[in-house]
């Protein structure tokens, strides 16, 4: 299947560019969804009124689905949700949405993400404790094995792992780790019997990621395949072989994509999926390829357009297709794939020796070791020990002709769409019938507090057009809400030498100076939940001599102005990748005018931030602005020293 992964601004604007892919020759989709919906809120909640429809597609009750698949047939498509913590909830829409048309539930097919293990650990949008979330998978495997059988209820996804720094033997063994303590679970459960049983093991997919080192990357995608047929055979019995193959899908590596000379992303991007194709026996079941602007923006439809071609010509030009496998008896590729096999079932059987990944959550276990690899992965791209064209190596070139267009390569969010939005939302809230939804809510309420199965009271809350935010905000009331550790405990950088010394020695001067040890609050305002550039900036600013104040992601302004105050801090740094910058930015500013803390505590501003804007935040305050652009640590640590010596 060919995929791109898309959707902003508004259902119908979303469903004119997913027809339009389709007409090009993509053949499947993939849905994005914006931060308030995937976090289970309404568009009119405080919290998440500036990133609505920002980065993905807002989805408030089941009018805007009859909006976002107009024209495209249920039964016909393979529908990928790249959804999290309300993942029972976009699923209850669908099949509300395939009753309403008259569609054949049975026959839809597609998957939706509903990993919230990687969730606590890379991407951010989990909503409810683990013990909940887990629960809410277990269930929706339980209902879709019968009712919809063609349905991936979930997909253990070891692409953000990745994008938080993992290295191939940490993506092999946390997400493997996971899946085994998914399957601990429904055997636990008793639900299915045997035959089900292997049935629900065949439903398993995965979503990887591949990097630009290929030939690992393909070692790790077999490793993947040997490791997942040996534990579904050995731990749960499995006998049929199809239900052991290891199936999944792939979105090549983000992370190494660059906001300098953005043109060689695109080389980037066909070579990193050469590692997930060239294998016959390990190659994906889908394909999306990024954008080669994403480290700026999202992607405009030619850009997408642009990936799609990418993948159309390796599968339709190439000979890539027709022929067996081209490293079976190959030496150097077996002992690659052995080594990591056997590096990754060590620290599988670690976490299973834990109770499984609940417990490595919860500890912090998991994500202080992403933390630790990114952060290390950041150190040698700084001390020159990790190359990258164009970012630290070969940096002078020509400007790319890719940028200078009017728009500068850039895809701009219409700014009219969110009222648009309220105001649809308030329409359905308006015209439904208030009894059934209060009733549909109640019931929801009553399943959770009972245990019985979530679907189909959730399915009667998506015909009864609840909303987003009420249907999350009903099994808040009775799962409550998660924080899980931030990982950064701890943590150094590999950085050492003069330049380093001379900083602490600065810092320890302003500490002399103002009575205190510079202090920084790190905070993640909004709903945005990648949170690798603020854990490496709370880690680089400890390491430099900063008192750091981190309190993980999804704060409100208000909170993080109110803890900036609190602590005493002299700087807050605001990491925002979800195109809200400036909305937050101004809150903030606004909450330390309010509280008189304006002249005392100095802001910067880190994210995927187009020149336009961030010259917009320097002119409301923002005292400095970083982009990918500025992957240099101690660069930016004096950026912020000189903001404190200059006062």
């Amino acid at each position: 299947m060919i995929r791109t992964y898309a959707g902003h601004s508004s259902a119908k604007a979303s469903n004119e560019l997913y027809r339009s892919n389709l007409e090009k020759g993509q053949t499947a989709l993939s849905i994005a969804s914006e931060p308030p919906t995937q976090c289970g809120y309404d568009p009119d909640d405080p919290i998440a009124r500036p990133e609505v429809g920002k980065v993905g597609v807002p989805i408030n009750s089941l009018d805007d689905f009859h909006a976002l698949f107009d024209g495209i047939p249920l039964e016909k498509m393979n529908t990928s949700m790249t959804i999290n913590g309300t993942a029972m909830w976009l699923l209850a829409l669908y099949v509300a949405l395939a009753r309403e048309r008259g569609e054949d539930e049975s026959k839809l097919q597609g998957t939706t993400q509903n990993d919230l293990i990687k969730e606590y650990l890379a991407r951010g949008t989990y909503i409810y404790p683990p013990q909940a979330s887990m629960r809410l998978i277990a269930e929706m495997y339980e209902y879709c094995l019968e009712a919809i059988p063609k349905w991936n209820a979930s997909n253990i996804c070891s692409y953000h792992l990745q994008e938080a720094g993992a290295t191939p033997v940490q993506e092999l063994a946390f997400a493997l780790a996971n899946a085994i303590s998914l399957l601990d679970l429904l055997k636990e459960r008793g639900h299915f019997d045997d035959e089900q049983f292997e049935r629900a093991v065949g439903r398993i997919s995965f979503f990887v990621n591949a990097g630009i080192r290929f030939i690992e990357e393909m070692s790790k995608m077999r490793a993947f395949g040997e490791l997942w047929d040996s534990y579904t055979a050995d731990r749960f019995g499995v006998k049929n072989e199809k239900y052991r193959r290891f199936r999944y899908g792939v979105q090549v590596n983000s992370l190494g994509l660059t906001e300098a000379q953005p043109e060689n992303n695109a080389w980037r991007i066909i070579l990193e999926s050469l590692g997930v194709t060239l294998s016959r026996n390990a190659r994906c079941r889908a394909l999306q390829l990024p954008a080669w602007n994403e480290a700026m923006s999202l992607p405009r439809p030619w850009d997408q357009q642009w990936s799609l071609r990418l993948q159309q010509i390796l599968a339709y030009e190439t000979d890539l297709l027709e022929y067996p496998d081209l490293f079976d008896g190959s030496p150097v590729v077996q002992a690659k794939v052995q080594a990591l096999m056997d590096e990754a079932t060590a620290e599988i059987e670690t976490i299973l020796g834990m109770g499984g990944v609940i417990p490595a959550i919860e500890s912090g276990y998991m994500k202080t070791a992403l933390v630790r690899s990114m952060s290390e992965r950041m150190s040698r791209i700084n001390a020159g020990e990790q190359i990258v064209v164009g970012l630290n190596k070969w940096t002078e070139g020509l400007p790319s002709p890719l940028t200078a267009g009017d728009d500068g390569g850039i895809f701009k969010v219409d700014e009219k769409a969110a009222e648009e939005i309220i105001a649809s939302l308030e329409k359905t809230r308006a015209t439904r019938d208030s009894a059934r939804a209060q009733a549909a809510i109640d019931a929801l309420k009553q399943a959770a507090r009972d245990g019985s199965n979530l679907m189909e009271p959730s399915i009667e809350c998506a015909l009864a057009r609840v909303t987003t935010g009420e249907w999350a905000g009903a099994l808040r009331e009775v799962f409550g809400e998660y924080r899980p550790a931030t990982g950064i405990e701890g943590q150094q950088l590999g950085l050492t030498g003069d330049r380093v010394d001379m900083l602490r020695g600065r810092i320890n001067t302003l500490a002399e100076q103002m009575g205190h040890r510079p202090r920084i609050v790190v905070g993640k305002p909004g709903l945005d939940g990648h949170s690798n550039g603020a854990e490496v900036i709370a880690v680089s600013a400890r390491h430099v001599g900063f008192d750091v104040i981190y309190s993980g992601i999804r704060l409100s302004p208000d909170e993080i102005v109110q803890s900036a105050v609190e602590e005493g801090a002299d700087v807050i740094g605001a990491s925002v990748l979800s195109g809200s910058h400036i909305d937050l930015a101004k809150q903030i500013l606004d909450g330390l005018r309010e509280q008189g803390a304006d002249e005392d505590i100095s802001v910067v501003v880190g994210g995927i931030i187009p020149p336009a804007d961030a010259r917009d935040l320097e002119s409301m305050g923002i005292k400095k602005v970083f982009t990918p652009a500025d992957y240099e640590l101690m660069d930016i640590m004096e950026s912020i020293v000189e903001i404190l010596e200059a006062r």
